[in-house]
């Protein structure tokens, strides 16, 4: 089931790709990253409030906590910088280059997490950094 969800993930990441650069036209793009930001908060707080998930919120361990501010600012800082690369270049070739995060992520689960890395998963890898490449020359 976890596929599904990331496929819906793949899905609406595409969306927000073309959502943005079509809304930041004529708007700085820090600006435009504090718009999407505050909707984000109100729409995930929502579903947390409804849910009833915000009673589990003084459960959180100090160390999951540190990880999700940590996630949080990564997260902040990697949005501030999509929004300026889709605001000066291309949207299909700025999505494309920044999934070189799945090719980042893979390497920094096996160095932090101990994940091992399949010789299928490797290969495709590779393709994702021969695309970038050749993208960028």
């Amino acid at each position: 089931m976890w596929w599904v969800y990331a496929l819906m993930s793949a899905f609406f990441a595409s969306l927000t790709a073309i959502f943005a650069k079509i809304g930041i036209e004529g708007v700085n793009s820090n600006l435009a990253t504090a718009i999407r930001t505050i909707v984000i908060l109100v729409l995930i707080w929502a579903i947390v409030y409804f849910r009833g998930e915000y009673r589990d919120l003084c459960h959180i361990d100090k160390r999951c906590l540190v990880f999700l501010i940590l996630s949080g600012i990564a997260t902040g800082l990697s949005w501030i910088c999509y929004f300026k690369a889709i605001k000066m270049g291309p949207v299909s070739q700025v999505a494309f280059i920044d999934k070189l995060s799945v090719v980042l992520t893979l390497l920094l689960a096996c160095v932090f997490l101990g994940e091992t890395i399949s010789l299928k998963t490797g290969i495709a890898a590779g393709l994702i950094c021969s695309g970038v490449v050749l993208l960028i020359v």
